[in-house]
């Protein structure tokens, strides 16, 4: 009696996916070319977001913030090189789960930035709901679960080439759609603090100004970067939950234009935003800020600080935390 024909076991480990994924396997053409401006734009983001960095520091202006932009465009930087080089290598399998792990890494320090922001905006304008200290350890759970999730996400994208298991491919997917979901969730986090901030009580005598500018435009940036990035986030998320398709019948989520578009212009969008708005000086705090009143008081007069730094931030000092 013959026996019944098996399929091929794929060379490996590493295993290359059988599956589609978001913006397929890269090619010379369009990829190399498309990823080379891509390279470019973060790399001059990069650059200024240093620049203002480093000419803050100068002023005595600590904006930890702008080094947080310079590394987020920096793994960019990263993310791009490596998807160029795997368009030359298709077939190692190694550098594709690098690639892909930085095209999902790197976006979740703007996410982060996003809740900082709204944070301070909270603080500002209900000190006594913003410096509750139930809100800061929610916040601080929050944030040790995006330290989680992208552990999830390296383990998943690992763990899932090392196998041909079916029951621990479908481990591996799980835990990954429980950390892009997450994702999904925190980047909401800033529009529930704007709740807190605007409707949960009347306006409060205690109120705070801080930074350069109105606190109508700092709120109308936060919600425009939040809202960008619940975008992204929401179309990973759904993406990945969609039911999986072979490589060779993507649909159109997981095209090469999707992927650039959802995805990179998106994050340059908000990149814009933050950088161009001179984030550094609106949502900037006094040094050492850790409870009601501390957003709105001065330095005492005879601290040594620069004349054109006091002309252009309403609140002197720096920010010890970010």
């Amino acid at each position: 009696m013959s026996q019944p024909h098996q399929p091929p076991t794929p060379p490996g480990p590493p295993y290359a996916s059988r599956m589609a994924g978001i913006g397929g396997l890269p090619e010379i053409i369009p990829d190399v070319p498309i990823s080379a401006v891509f390279l470019v734009l973060y790399l001059c983001f990069a650059i200024t977001n240093m620049t203002i960095l480093q000419i803050n520091l100068r002023r005595n202006h600590k904006f930890i913030i702008s080094g947080a932009l310079f590394g987020f465009s920096m793994s960019r930087i990263i993310t791009f090189i490596l998807r160029i080089v795997w368009a030359t290598r298709q077939h190692n399998v190694r550098l594709a789960i690098a690639a892909n792990i930085f095209v999902n890494a790197g976006v979740l320090v703007v996410y982060v930035v996003n809740l900082l922001f709204a944070q301070r905006i909270l603080r500002a304008k209900q000190p006594a709901i913003g410096w509750h200290p139930s809100i800061s350890i929610i916040c601080k759970v929050f944030y040790v679960g995006i330290g989680a999730a992208l552990i999830l996400v390296i383990y998943s994208a690992v763990q899932g080439a090392y196998t041909l298991d079916p029951r621990l491919l479908r481990i591996t997917r799980d835990i990954q759609l429980a950390a892009v979901t997450y994702l999904l969730v925190f980047t909401t986090l800033p529009l529930w603090l704007h709740v807190a901030a605007h409707f949960l009580r009347p306006k409060s005598p205690d109120a705070e100004h801080f930074g350069h500018g109105s606190m109508q435009t700092k709120v109308l940036i936060n919600l425009l970067s939040t809202c960008i990035c619940i975008f992204i986030a929401g179309f990973k998320a759904g993406a990945n939950w969609e039911t999986p398709r072979p490589a060779s019948d993507p649909a159109w989520y997981q095209s090469k234009p999707a992927f650039y578009v959802f995805g990179f212009v998106l994050e340059l969008a908000v990149l814009s935003l933050l950088t161009f708005s001179r984030v550094d000086k609106r949502f900037h705090i006094p040094n050492g800020s850790k409870g009601p009143g501390d957003y709105s008081r001065e330095y005492p007069r005879g601290k040594a600080q620069r004349v054109d730094l006091e002309k252009d931030i309403s609140t002197d000092g720096s920010n010890g935390n970010m």
